[in-house]
């Protein structure tokens, strides 16, 4: 079977610097980041304050408060930036019901963890048979692609990857796959989560992975020496992906192609990523096979970047592994210093930033690095982003469990 290529007609995302896709845009090109203190729930028991939460967020703006009734918050994130790509997109989804050649893969890594903390509170109170009748399906994380497939009439492949941080990579590459091999022409895809509750908190402070700094401006701070751990973020980013001549013969804009994808794992340690960077730079290397391209082709790296001593140590490592002497010449960035780090959304919301940057030639900044760690020896555009040619870009997302994801995304029509 001939591979067909696949481009973006349409992307929207929910995140801690913008409710929409515009916004979200404005605050890279300020290199504005969302970090504040949580304002969901008391922390005065809590040695984490800070956290990337969505602000002003009203879902009742697109949808009812009766859906809403229905869908926990990574539900509702999702499905809120959903509607802006397919909007975007100018697709009629209701042309592609007959011949169910339309589905939809959105990842999210916890679910509704939220909903099952208030639902566990309300059975000790109660009693267990008297909770929310919608708690199971609120909460499972299939949720979020499954309410996406019911609104737009979705009847192709409808899946849920839950591979922790790699989890919207992971849905936005299977996507991309469907399509090429022919199984569907038109995915909804991305990743989505809204775990910023006191369990999860709790749960990763209890590992040591999330920044014990009070200073917004010096929490997520990949790259950095003075780093010490990752900042919860929540939200979604979606696009909507198509076959080259089904996008054409419609006449839509076609916003980037997205060329390759690579996904594997560590198969080390269930939270630690492989030291040496192998995993994530043989990820890279399957990405840049799968595209047909050298790594030299490659102008732009959005990195994992999380801000842990371990994930930048070792993604710098695997860089400088598959690029070699071009190592030196490549820009790469984390935005997970403007969101925090959107778990299972990650990967959706840092491809619409990669979308974003071939579309308008720019490369989003890497804020509040201003002390380099030795050991973080590439160029990872501190403070303030850059204007650039770009043509091919990758996204790279890593996560528990060794999952590795890596997208190559490439300017339209090269």
């Amino acid at each position: 079977m001939d591979k067909r290529k696949v481009v973006v007609t349409g992307i929207g995302t929910v995140n801690p610097i913008g409710n929409n896709t515009k916004d979200s845009w404005e605050a890279i090109l300020q290199g504005r980041h969302g970090i504040a203190e949580i304002s969901r729930f008391d922390t005065s028991g809590f040695s984490v304050k800070l956290a990337g939460e969505v602000k002003d967020f009203d879902f009742a703006e697109k949808f009812s408060k009766k859906e809403a009734r229905t869908m926990d918050l990574f539900a509702q994130y999702a499905l809120y930036a959903a509607s802006e790509a397919v909007e975007m997109s100018g697709l009629d989804l209701s042309k592609e019901k007959p011949d169910e050649r339309a589905g939809c893969i959105i990842s999210s890594g916890i679910g509704g963890i939220g909903l099952t903390e208030q639902e566990h509170d309300r059975g000790l109170e109660k009693g267990f048979e008297r909770i929310n009748p919608h708690y199971i399906p609120m909460t499972i994380a299939n949720m979020a692609a499954a309410n996406v497939a019911i609104r737009y009439g979705l009847k192709g492949m409808c899946t849920c990857p839950v591979t922790a941080c790699a989890g919207g990579s992971n849905a936005i590459g299977d996507a991309f796959h469907r399509i090429r091999d022919g199984y569907e022409d038109v995915m909804i895809c991305g990743g989505t989560e809204g775990a910023i509750t006191p369990l999860a908190l709790g749960g990763f402070a209890s590992m040591r992975a999330l920044s014990h700094s009070t200073d917004p401006d010096r929490a997520s701070i990949p790259f950095d020496a003075e780093r010490s751990g990752f900042v919860m973020g929540e939200g979604a980013g979606i696009l909507v992906l198509e076959e080259e001549e089904h996008a054409k013969k419609r006449g839509a804009g076609i916003l980037a192609e997205i060329s390759g994808y690579g996904a594997n794992c560590d198969a080390y340690h269930i939270t630690a990523p492989s030291p040496d960077g192998e995993g994530g730079a043989k990820c890279m290397e399957l990405a840049l096979k799968d595209a047909g391209l050298k790594p030299e082709d490659i102008d732009y790296i959005n990195a994992h970047g999380t801000s842990t001593h371990l994930n930048d140590l070792g993604e710098t490592k695997a860089v400088k592994a598959v690029f070699g002497e071009h190592a030196g010449k490549l820009k790469v960035s984390s935005t997970k210093s403007m969101t925090g780090h959107l778990l299972g959304g990650a990967g959706g919301v840092e491809a619409v930033f990669c979308v974003q940057a071939l579309m308008e030639g720019f490369i989003p900044p890497t804020v509040g690095l201003r002390n380099p760690d030795p050991e973080c020896d590439l160029d990872y555009v501190p403070e303030k982003g850059e204007k650039a040619d770009l043509k091919h870009v990758l996204s790279n997302s890593l996560g528990f469990g060794g999952h590795n994801a890596c997208l190559i995304f490439s300017r339209a029509g090269e």
